[in-house]
């Protein structure tokens, strides 16, 4: 080959390199994305675990509402105080006061304080359970059917089924309320971390109706309610229910409960 030959081809594939690198470089520039600096900060400092758990469809659709001012600093829930004092200081806002909570599930019947209505050979999901004879195999209609269909929503392993009942670990759970939807029979609800009286019973069945089908469940007998000098008990459709916000955690209410279904738990 001569060196007109080889000067010429090496002209062609430069130019044509030449011409890809500016037509690239315009198309980028005219079909750029703007990005929000914000949004990019706010979404480098949340956990990434894109639980949905905010409401919003992962950590990036959180990011943007943040951005925008649709969604408060402290709203991933598992990121708690101290990355939402990080998003503020991106906002540049106070982070304002977090409450830090946890899933509770209302129900104490075990495999041995309460009784089963029938034997059940479907699929082991609460969901399909629940659609079942008396909304389950279990005795009491309103209690946990221990299937595990919050412990596979979980997605921190966090809670699991223990004896038949679904029991928290509040040091690994992330308030992320996936379990609470997964629920088929809104056992689990969000509490604050620092409670310690609880009400472990979902029941608003009477006294003896419930008698006959738990050991242990709440028959709205208002003993709580009457001995209680906070006023954080009430008893509403047979069912004690705890104001988080004014109990002392003084323990009277589980003492003076005949069921023992109100409990308290003191820190070691």
């Amino acid at each position: 080959m001569s060196i007109t030959g080889v000067l010429i081809a090496a002209l062609i594939v430069g130019g044509t390199g030449v011409f890809i690198g500016v037509f690239l470089g315009i198309a980028g520039k005219k079909f750029a994305v703007e990005v929000d600096e914000k949004e990019e900060a706010i979404l480098g400092v949340l956990p990434g675990n894109n639980c949905g758990g905010c409401g919003y469809p992962g950590c990036s659709g959180l990011a943007a509402a943040i951005a925008k001012g649709e969604a408060p600093v402290g709203q991933c829930p598992v990121g708690g105080a101290p990355v939402a004092a990080k998003i503020a200081a991106i906002m540049g806002e106070e982070a304002g006061e977090s409450v830090h909570e946890v899933a509770f599930v209302k129900c104490a019947g075990t495999c041995e304080k309460a009784k089963q209505a029938y034997d059940y050979t479907g699929i082991t999901d609460c969901q399909m359970a629940a659609m079942m004879q008396n909304g389950g195999p279990k005795g009491c209609s309103f209690g946990c059917l221990g299937f595990g269909s919050c412990v596979k929503a979980c997605p921190f392993d966090a809670i699991h089924i223990v004896n038949g009942v679904a029991v928290v670990d509040k040091e690994a759970c992330k308030a992320c309320g996936k379990c609470v939807d997964a629920c088929p029979k809104h056992l689990i609800e969000l509490i604050p971390y620092k409670q310690k009286t609880f009400v472990q019973c979902n029941s608003n069945e009477k006294g003896k109706a419930l008698m006959d089908v738990c050991q242990v469940g709440c028959i709205g007998c208002r003993l709580c309610e009457r001995n209680c000098e906070a006023g954080a008990i009430t008893v509403n459709n047979f069912l004690a229910h705890i104001d988080a916000d004014k109990c002392t955690n003084c323990g009277v209410c589980a003492e003076k409960c005949p069921r023992k279904i109100i409990t308290v738990r003191f820190e070691a």
